[in-house]
C-alpha cells in the first residue's frame, strides 16, 4: 500500500474514526485504526465491537492495499505535523511496519493484519430516513445530559428514539432519564419514520454522533433496526449497536395536572441558582425554593461551609410552599431553555415538577425535588 494525502484531510478523517477506540484495550487490533487504499479514496475504520466509524478521504493512490494501525499514535504524529504538509503512506510486505512520512519527518508505526480487523455488518437496518441536520443536534443537546451514567439500570445508559403519533401526526421523539430527571424533546417526523422501531442508542455513540454532526452537510442519512442504527454524514458513517432493554413508560411520570405556575426569567434564575449553591457540599447539591407570590427565595445550608441566600422576582400568584432540588440538575435544565423565561409547574413539594421552555413547545423536563 502507498499513497500520498494532505495533512488536513487525513487529519480531519483521524479525528473522526480514532475517537471511538478505547485507550486500553486488551485486544490489541482494537487499538487499531483499519486504513484501506484503492483507486483515489482511502478509507478509515476504528471499532471498539459497539460501534463502528468509517471516513472517507481522496489521496493519490499509488499502490493499493490495506493494513492497520495504531489509532491515536497515528492521529497524534499526523496532528503535530506541518499544516499543508502532504504525507505518504507506505506499507510493503518487506517491512513489516507502516512509514508515515512528511517533508522530513518520518516514523515506523507498528501494524497488524488488516484480515483481523472486525468489521460490522449493516445486515437488518431499514429503509433510509433523511433528517435534517440542525433537528438531529436539536434533539440530541436538549436530552443528552439526563442520560444515566449507573451501569445497573442499563436500559437507561441511552437515548430513547421512537416514533408517537398524537392527533393525527406522526413526530420524532427523544427521551432521556437517569430516574431523578427526565427530558423530553420532539420534531415532525421525517418521511420514513413510519414503521422503524423505536431504540435505546448508546450514550458513547450519541456523543460520536453529536461530534461528527458538527462536521455534517445539510442532512444526515438514518437506519434502523432492532438491533443497530446506522447514521451516514457525507463520507463518514456510524454503525452502532444498540441496547438490548425496554426503556421505561417514561410517560406515566410526566405530570398532566400541575396547576402551580411560575414563570421567572431563565437567565436570572440560573445565575442565582449557581451563586447560592457555590457553598453547597458537593454530594447533595440541594437548593431550598421558598416560593411565595412574586418572589422565590433561593437558600443552601452547610454545616461546613454556612449559609447562602438570594431572593428572585418571579410571576406566581398561588400558595406559599417550600420545595428542594439538586442545583446541578436545575442549572441543567435552565442551560437548555433557550427563550427569556422558564415555566415550573408544580403540584406540591413531593411530586414531580414539569419545567417548560414558552419558546419552545416541543421540549419537557421533570425534576424529582429532594428532601430540604
Amino acid at each position: 500500500m502507498q499513497l500520498t494525502i494532505e495533512r488536513a484531510a487525513l487529519l480531519k478523517a483521524l479525528g473522526h474514526v480514532q475517537s471511538v477506540v478505547e485507550r486500553r484495550n486488551t485486544i490489541p487490533i482494537l487499538s487499531n485504526v483499519l486504513l484501506s487504499a484503492d483507486r483515489e479514496t482511502m478509507a478509515l475504520s476504528a471499532t471498539d465491537l459497539d460501534m463502528e466509524i468509517i471516513d472517507e478521504t481522496p489521496g493519490r493512490v499509488d499502490a493499493p492495499g490495506q493494513i492497520t494501525a495504531p489509532a491515536h499514535t497515528l492521529y497524534e504524529i499526523v496532528r503535530k505535523l506541518p499544516e499543508g504538509s502532504e504525507v505518504e503512506l507506505r506499507y510493503t510486505g518487506e517491512d513489516p511496519r507502516l512509514t508515515v512520512s512528511a517533508g522530513r519527518s518520518r516514523f515506523n508505526l507498528p501494524v497488524l493484519p488488516a484480515g483481523d480487523f472486525p468489521v460490522m455488518s449493516s445486515d437488518g437496518l431499514s429503509s433510509r430516513i433523511s433528517i435534517d441536520t440542525g433537528d438531529l443536534i436539536r434533539l440530541i443537546d436538549k436530552t443528552r445530559f439526563a442520560i444515566s451514567t449507573e451501569e445497573t439500570r442499563y436500559y437507561l445508559n441511552g437515548l430513547y428514539l421512537h416514533t408517537i403519533t398524537e392527533g393525527g401526526t406522526t413526530k420524532l421523539r427523544a427521551v432521556a432519564t437517569d430516574g431523578h430527571r427526565l427530558a423530553l424533546a420532539e420534531m415532525i417526523a421525517p418521511e420514513g419514520c413510519a414503521g422503524a422501531p423505536g431504540v435505546i442508542i448508546p450514550r458513547k455513540t450519541i456523543q460520536e454522533v453529536r461530534r461528527l454532526l458538527e462536521d455534517a452537510g445539510e442532512s444526515v442519512e438514518m437506519q434502523v433496526s432492532a438491533q443497530k442504527v446506522r447514521f451516514e454524514f457525507g463520507r463518514a458513517a456510524l454503525t452502532s449497536k444498540v441496547i438490548d432493554g425496554s426503556f421505561p413508560p417514561y410517560d406515566r411520570v410526566i405530570p398532566r395536572d400541575n396547576n402551580r405556575i411560575l414563570v421567572v426569567d431563565n437567565a436570572l434564575f440560573a445565575q442565582a441558582v449557581d451563586r447560592v449553591a457555590t457553598i453547597s457540599a458537593e454530594k447533595g447539591r440541594s437548593v431550598k425554593m421558598a416560593i411565595e407570590p412574586g418572589k422565590v427565595i433561593l437558600t443552601v445550608r452547610n454545616m461546613e461551609a454556612g449559609q447562602a441566600v438570594e431572593e428572585i422576582e418571579v410571576d406566581y400568584d398561588g400558595e406559599p410552599f417550600e420545595i428542594g432540588f439538586n442545583a446541578r440538575y436545575l442549572l441543567d435544565v435552565t442551560g437548555q431553555i433557550h427563550g427569556e423565561s422558564a415555566q415550573f409547574r408544580f403540584a406540591d413539594a413531593a411530586s414531580p415538577t414539569l419545567v417548560l421552555d414558552p419558546a419552545d413547545a416541543d421540549v419537557q423536563y421533570v425534576l424529582m425535588p429532594l428532601r430540604v
